[in-house]
C-alpha cells in the first residue's frame, strides 16, 4: 500500500486517492462527462499501477500525475486526458507566477490572492523577506485568537482546531487588521472607528491625533462633523471668525495622505454633515473636483423630516450647531437636488437615514449614532470600535442546494471567534477599549453571495434572489442572536446589557450589542477566491494587474466549469467576453447562462437597492452596497434610487456612475475594439471602482 508521497517542495505527506479522484472527475467535467463512477474507475487503476511501478519507494506527485495521464489515453478517453494535461499546465503557469512572488502557496491560491498577501498580510522578518506561507498566517491567527479561551478556562485546542478549519477552508474571514495584526506585538484587530469632533481646536486637533494613531494600525476612521459651527461664525475667545467644517476636513485628509498604515493598507475616512448643518451646501460639493478629500467618502445624514420635505416640496430649518438658534429656512428639494447632481458627477455624497439608524440603535441609554465608518456599514457611536468578518456563501452550496448545517455551524464559530477578538485586541486608545468593551459589537456578514446565486441557477436581479437573500440572512442573524445568548450565558452579557434592546425584549443574556454587518470585504474576498460582499459579479472574464507590468487574464470559475461542461469554453470566447466583461452581447452562449451571469452594469439600478434593503432587514447594523450606475444613467436614475432607498428602511445608500472620476480601479472594454479589454487593479474585488473605496 502507498502511504506517503513526496510534494513539489519536498515534502513527504500522506498519500489520498482521493485528491486523484477529483482531479480525474474535473478533467472529465471540463470534456462534458459528469461520471463518479468513470473516475473511481480510473481512480483505482491508477494507484494499482503506483503500487506496482513504487512498492519501497515514495512517488513523486509528478509520477504520479503521469501515470494519470497515461491511464486516460490507455483507456480511451483522450478528450479527458487532453482536459487533465491542460488543467497541468495551467497549474504549472500558476506556480511559476507564485514563485515570482516569493511565496510558498500551500493552499492553492488564486497568484493574485498570493500577491495581496505578500503585500499586506505575510509577516516580514527583519530584512523584509516573507517569513511566513498563507496556511502559518491563519495558524497565527487561529492561535492569537484561541489563545482568549485560557482566561474562561475553556478549551484553547478545541477552539483553535475550528477556527483553523474555517479560516483555511476559506469558509470564514476576519477583517483585514486582525489578519495582518493577532499574534503580532501591534495586535490591533477592528477594522471600524467612529472618533467624536468637539467644537474647539484642541476638539478637532485631538481628533486627529486619535485617527492616525488608528490608521497606523490598519483602522478605518468615520466622524461626525456636524458638531462644530459654521464658517463665519464667531470665535469668543479670540474674536476671529470661524472656517467651519469643510475646512477642518482637509486637515483631516492631508493627515491620512501622510500615514502610511504600516506599510499595509491606505488610510480611509467617513465625514458626515447633517443635512440641518449651514455649511451643508459647501459640505455637498466638497468633492466636486477630483482629488478634493481623496481620503474621505461623504455621506450627508438626512432626517425623516428632511425626507418628508423632499417628497413634499417643503421646506426645512437650517441650525448653528453652536447655540442651537435658526439660521434660515431653505427648499428642501434644493438640497436634495445638489446631493444627486454631484452623486451623479463623482459618486459623492451618499446619504446615511440617520433616524433609521438610531430607531435601530441596540443601545440608546448609552447615547445617539452621529457617524459610521468609511463604508457606511457599521454605525458606531463615539469612540466606539467594531471587529467584522464575513462567511463565504460559495462555499454554503452542496449538489445545487444551500447547505444549511454546514451554513449554521460556520456562523456559530465565526461568532465565537469575533467575539474572542475583542478581548485578544490591543486598542489604540483607552477611550476605545472602554466604549467597545461596554458595547461588545460584532459585524458578521458575507461574500460570495452572488457566486451563491450562480450555483443556485438563480438571477441577481430576480424576486428569487431577494427571497435568498431574506432567507440565508435571517438564517445567520437568528444562528448568530442564538450562540452570542449562549456566550453571553457562559462569560457575561456585555455591560452596556442593561437599558439595551436586548432587555427590552426579554432577553436574559447577550454577549454582543450587535451581531451582523454586511460588509464590501475587498481583499479578504480576493483571498477567499470569491465575490465581494453582496455585489453582483463585475465581470465574467477580464484583465487583471497581478505583477508591475504583467496582466492576467481572469476567468470567474463558475463560468469556466459550466462553459467546459456544456462544451462552449474556448480561449477565443473568454477573450471575446472580457472586451466588455458581459455576455449580453456575446452570441453563442445559451441563454439560460447568459441570465444567471448577469454583471453589475447589466443589471437594472433598482435591483441594486431592493438587494441592500433585503439583507438590511436581518442585519443589526448596516449593509454596504454600491449602486453601479452605467455611463448613461441620468440625473432622474440617481434620484429615483435614493429616493427607493429611504423607502425601503436602508441605513444608507452610495451610487457610483461609470466613468464619473478619471481615476477608477475598474475599466470596461469595447467589443470594437479588439485590444480593448476590461481591466482592474490587483485589489479590485467589485462594488464601488472609484479609488476612493478602500475596504
Amino acid at each position: 500500500m502507498i502511504k506517503k508521497i513526496k510534494k513539489r517542495d519536498g515534502r513527504i505527506v500522506p498519500f489520498n486517492p482521493e485528491k486523484i479522484k477529483n482531479a480525474i472527475y474535473r478533467a472529465a467535467e471540463a470534456a462534458g462527462r459528469d461520471d463518479a463512477l468513470l473516475s473511481e474507475r480510473i481512480t483505482k487503476e491508477v494507484v494499482e499501477e503506483i503500487e506496482k511501478r513504487f512498492p519501497q519507494k515514495i512517488p513523486h506527485v509528478e509520477e504520479v500525475q503521469d501515470i494519470v495521464e497515461k491511464t486516460l489515453i490507455r483507456n480511451n478517453f483522450p478528450e479527458i486526458a487532453k482536459a487533465y494535461i491542460l488543467y497541468r499546465e495551467k497549474r504549472k503557469e500558476l506556480r511559476e507566477a507564485k514563485k515570482i512572488l516569493g511565496v510558498q502557496d500551500d493552499l492553492k491560491l488564486s497568484v493574485n490572492a498570493i500577491q495581496v498577501l505578500k503585500r499586506r498580510y505575510l509577516l516580514r522578518d527583519e530584512k523584509g523577506e516573507i517569513k511566513e506561507t498563507p496556511k502559518q498566517m491563519f495558524e497565527r491567527v487561529a492561535k492569537s485568537i484561541a489563545e482568549v479561551e485560557r482566561a474562561y478556562g475553556e478549551d484553547v485546542e478545541k477552539a483553535y482546531e475550528e477556527f483553523l478549519s474555517v479560516l483555511t477552508s476559506l469558509e470564514f474571514l476576519p477583517n483585514s487588521p486582525t489578519l495582518m495584526n493577532a499574534g503580532t506585538e501591534i495586535g490591533q484587530l477592528s477594522a471600524c472607528f467612529v472618533i467624536p469632533i468637539e467644537d474647539s481646536l484642541e476638539g478637532i486637533f485631538d481628533a486627529v491625533k486619535y485617527m492616525a494613531l488608528i490608521q497606523k494600525s490598519g483602522g478605518g476612521t468615520g466622524f461626525s462633523f456636524s458638531r462644530l459651527r459654521p464658517a463665519g461664525d464667531v470665535v469668543k475667545s479670540t474674536m476671529g471668525i470661524a472656517s467651519g467644517p469643510v475646512s477642518f476636513m482637509r486637515v483631516f485628509d492631508v493627515t491620512t495622505d501622510v500615514i502610511k498604515q504600516g506599510g499595509k493598507r491606505r488610510g480611509a475616512n467617513m465625514g458626515i454633515l447633517s443635512c440641518h448643518h449651514p455649511d451643508i451646501f459647501e459640505f455637498i460639493v466638497a468633492k466636486r473636483e477630483e482629488g478634493n478629500l481623496a481620503n474621505f467618502n461623504i455621506s450627508v445624514a438626512v432626517t425623516d423630516e428632511f425626507m418628508k420635505a423632499v417628497k413634499n416640496d417643503g421646506t426645512y430649518l437650517l441650525i448653528n450647531p453652536r447655540n442651537g438658534q435658526k439660521v434660515r429656512e431653505v427648499k428642501a428639494r434644493a438640497v436634495f437636488d445638489l446631493i444627486v447632481a454631484n452623486a451623479w458627477k463623482t459618486g459623492d455624497p451618499g446619504l446615511v437615514f440617520i433616524d433609521e439608524v438610531n430607531r435601530r440603535n441596540p443601545t440608546p441609554h448609552l447615547g445617539e449614532i452621529e457617524s459610521t465608518n468609511p463604508c457606511g456599514e457599521q454605525p458606531l457611536l463615539p469612540f466606539e470600535s467594531c471587529n467584522l468578518g464575513s462567511i463565504n456563501l460559495s462555499k454554503m452550496v452542496k449538489e445545487g442546494k444551500i447547505n444549511w448545517e454546514r451554513l449554521r455551524k460556520v456562523t456559530e464559530i465565526a461568532v465565537h471567534f469575533l467575539d474572542n477578538v475583542i478581548d485578544a485586541n490591543k486598542f489604540p486608545l483607552p477611550q476605545i477599549e472602554e466604549t467597545t468593551k461596554k458595547t461588545r459589537k460584532i459585524g458578521l456578514g458575507v461574500m460570495g453571495f452572488a457566486e451563491m446565486l450562480v450555483l443556485l441557477g438563480i438571477p441577481y436581479d430576480s424576486k428569487e434572489a431577494l427571497k435568498v437573500a431574506e432567507k440565508v440572512m435571517k438564517f445567520i442573524q437568528e444562528v448568530a442572536h442564538q450562540k452570542s445568548q449562549e456566550i453571553g450565558e457562559k462569560r457575561g452579557s456585555f455591560p452596556a446589557f442593561e437599558g439595551s434592546i436586548w432587555k427590552k425584549k426579554g432577553y436574559k443574556a447577550m454577549r454582543n450589542a450587535t451581531c451582523t454587518t454586511v460588509a464590501p470585504t475587498g481583499t479578504i474576498s480576493i483571498i477567499a477566491g470569491t465575490s465581494s460582499g453582496i455585489e453582483p459579479l463585475f465581470a465574467i472574464s477580464f484583465v487583471r494587474d497581478v505583477l508591475e507590468g504583467t496582466k492576467l487574464l481572469e476567468v470567474n470559475r463558475i463560468f469556466e466549469q459550466i462553459a467546459r461542461e456544456k462544451g462552449f469554453y474556448s480561449h477565443e470566447l473568454m477573450l471575446e467576453i472580457a472586451k466588455t466583461g458581459s455576455l449580453s452581447q456575446i452570441k453563442n452562449i445559451p441563454e439560460e447562462v447568459k441570465r444567471i451571469f448577469r454583471t453589475a452594469l447589466d443589471i437594472a439600478p433598482e435591483w441594486h437597492v431592493k438587494m441592500q434593503a433585503a439583507f438590511q432587514k436581518y442585519t443589526d447594523n448596516a449593509v454596504s452596497k454600491t449602486v453601479n450606475l452605467p455611463r448613461e444613467a441620468t440625473l432622474e436614475d440617481v434620484k429615483r434610487i435614493y429616493l427607493l432607498a429611504h423607502e425601503l428602511k436602508c441605513k444608507g445608500i452610495t451610487v457610483y456612475r461609470y466613468g464619473s472620476k478619471k481615476e477608477q480601479v475598474l475599466y470596461v472594454g469595447n467589443l470594437k475594439d479588439e485590444k480593448d479589454l476590461v481591466s482592474v487593479k490587483s485589489e479590485y474585488s467589485g462594488g464601488c471602482p472609484a479609488t476612493s473605496c478602500p475596504f
